[in-house]
């Protein structure tokens, strides 16, 4: 019974990314959510049995990923759902902030990793004519970075993991978007997207100050 969503959860995301055919539209996005329908109810449960603010931020977060998902191929929708929920993911971090120096170093390859993607990925825009895209992207870096920053700041390794698998995936998807595509980018983005929304809710449970032994 412990188990129970997680393995539903794994399946699920199996049978989108390996059996699923990705037409017609409607069909494609139903197995596409369902993973992440999953993770959200994941997320609540991981929250009891007393939810406080933060939880309601991270499930919030959580939820603007599911409307993404389901809208991303109207690229502007999906890009403002996706960004909404990682400013939703800031807000629930942040309130589980613990500085330190050697955590707070970490935006040093944060943000070298930023201008380096952001730049290949802006030459290839003005390259291709397609400048309309150009502040969505840079916009969409920054939020990006500033949640796996504030992942990390609060020591929690399940939201870290989630964090760096987000960037990771986001990262995929932006370069087989917009610069090349390659074998295996959509299945490796989407088993990285996975794995990161369900350590953030995984952490749900332990991003409780109460439960410090589970925080780096």
């Amino acid at each position: 019974m412990l188990y129970r969503l997680p393995i539903l959860i794994l399946t699920t995301g199996f049978v989108y990314i390996f059996i699923s055919p990705s037409e017609p539209l409607a069909f494609s996005i139903f197995f596409k959510v369902i993973p992440m329908v999953l993770i959200l109810i994941y997320a609540f449960e991981q929250s009891m049995p007393i939810r406080k603010a933060v939880h309601y931020w991270i499930i919030g977060g959580i939820a603007f990923g599911l409307i993404g998902d389901a809208t991303l191929q109207w690229f502007f929708i999906g890009w403002t759902a996706f960004f909404i929920g990682h400013i939703f993911y800031i807000i629930g971090f942040i309130k589980k902030w613990r500085f330190s120096l050697p955590k707070s170093l970490s935006a040093i390859p944060l943000i070298l990793f930023a201008i380096w993607i952001d730049y290949q990925l802006l030459n290839h825009l003005h390259a291709g004519g397609e400048t309309a895209y150009i502040i969505p992207v840079i916009a969409y870096t920054v939020i990006l970075v500033l949640m796996s920053f504030t992942a990390i700041m609060t020591g929690n390794r399940w939201a870290i993991l989630g964090s760096i698998l987000f960037i990771i995936s986001d990262s995929i998807l932006a370069w087989s978007t917009f610069i090349t595509g390659f074998t295996g980018a959509h299945e490796v983005m989407m088993l990285t997207y996975y794995s990161a929304q369900f350590l953030i809710a995984h952490s749900l449970f332990t991003l409780d100050t109460s439960q410090k032994g589970m925080a780096w």
